[in-house]
């Protein structure tokens, strides 16, 4: 236990880090209680948690045709009804997310019955919340140092777009597959990385190979049409393990292996089931005209200010700073650049698809990027007034966050 808990894992960085968690987690539940109400029943929740139930508790899979569906949990969405009673866009897994707190509650499969409903129903994605914040800095201060963790974890932390998905708040559930997805993307060029070691790589990787295995799962999940992280994963292995492709190629296979099993797992382990649901999922849902339309970018500018009002500055100014100063030209910076682009072209792309959430996907991504040239803007000779500059503009964000959320608890 003592060689746990050293200095290096829990010091002041990590006390820190908890501590703008714990404002995290204050803000998410000061939005649950003063900006929702438990008693609250929106549709598509009622299904999502009714039908996670019923499979917790041993009935038919969820997001599949069951015959003894309620009339009161019928699909919300005629796509689930014009798709044979498959969800074209999520595995079993997203249901069994939105129902694990009551199932730990022992709650019944009559969600209504519950008096706090709403609020178990926003639990999970709390913890996501959570933990998808903790990831965030573990790799922001991995790849840029104490400055640049915090710089990413305070613009994750005040970000209102970011605390409205870990609550629900007038939104639909995507934390799952964010977490998912940044998960499966630096774990795939962390494990590229161990490929250099003078060692036996697919045994030694096992931990990385399931961590990876449950971020695809996770993502693929949660959203069907993340199966764009599996090209996209096998192709940063292999440019950062140009010289181990076989081994590249079966690490990737055996975590998309593990992801297949715990996918097949939500399904109850029923094959013909996970087949068909398979076979009736939506995997590309892109619209190459949508680019064109003027109303795709208007939406997707108005939820990357809601990300972060500190994005309307920092984001244009370290965009300029990586193209015009060579030094921030490293795969440390250009690698989440490079998914923020593809992401923000598939939000673009299913901007007229209600709630496509690749937005959501997307903001991680970029406050590493902005965190990253922002902590080598550090350690120039300007240090000082870039510091004030980035507190000040940090602080102002969380002011305005805490400004916005006093308004919702008088509203």
């Amino acid at each position: 236990m003592g060689k746990f808990l050293t200095r290096e894992r829990f010091g002041h960085p990590q006390v820190l880090a908890g501590s703008l968690l714990l404002i995290f987690l204050a803000q998410c539940s000061w939005l649950l209680l003063h900006g929702t109400s438990p008693l609250d029943v929106d549709s598509p929740e009622l299904f999502r948690v009714q039908e996670g139930m019923r499979q917790w508790q041993g009935g038919a899979i969820a997001g599949t045709p069951a015959p003894e569906r309620l009339e009161a949990a019928s699909p919300p969405t005629i796509e689930v009804e014009q798709n044979e009673g498959f969800d074209p866009d999520h595995s079993p897994l997203w249901y069994l997310l939105a129902s694990v707190a009551f199932a730990a509650s022992g709650g019944e499969s009559s969600v209504g019955s519950l008096h706090y409903w709403g609020w178990l129903a926003r639990l999970p994605y709390i913890g996501i919340g959570l933990l998808l914040g903790a990831s965030l800095w573990y790799v922001a201060r991995r790849l840029y140092g104490n400055a640049g963790g915090y710089i990413a974890l305070v613009l994750y932390c005040f970000s209102p777009l970011i605390l409205r998905n870990s609550t629900l708040w007038l939104t639909q559930p995507e934390m799952g597959a964010a977490w998912g997805t940044f998960g499966a993307i630096f774990t795939a060029i962390a494990v590229a990385h161990t490929l250099y070691a003078p060692r036996e790589v697919v045994l030694w990787n096992w931990r990385r190979i399931l961590l990876l295995g449950l971020s695809l799962a996770l993502s693929i999940g949660c959203r069907f049409s993340l199966a764009i992280l599996l090209p996209t994963t096998i192709a940063f292995m292999l440019y950062v393990a140009p010289t181990r492709k076989l081994a590249a190629f079966a690490i990737w296979g055996c975590a998309l292996g593990v992801a297949c099993v715990l996918l097949l797992a939500s399904y109850a382990f029923r094959v013909h089931v996970f087949w068909q649901g398979i076979r009736h999922a939506q995997f590309f849902r892109f619209s190459w005209p949508a680019l064109t339309l003027s109303t795709a970018y208007q939406r997707t500018l108005s939820q990357l200010v809601e990300g972060g009002p500190a994005l309307v500055i920092a984001l244009p100014l370290t965009l300029v700073t990586y193209i015009i100063w060579r030094r921030t030209r490293y795969f440390g910076n250009t690698a989440p650049l490079l998914i923020s682009i593809l992401f923000l072209i598939f939000a673009l792309g299913t901007a007229p698809v209600p709630e496509s959430g690749f937005v959501v996907i997307t903001v991680p991504f970029i406050f590493v990027f902005v965190s990253g040239i922002l902590a080598d803007l550090l350690e120039t000779n300007q240090r000082a007034l870039v510091a004030a500059c980035v507190w000040g503009l940090l602080t102002a964000c969380a002011l305005l966050n805490f400004v916005q959320l006093a308004r919702v608890g008088r509203g």
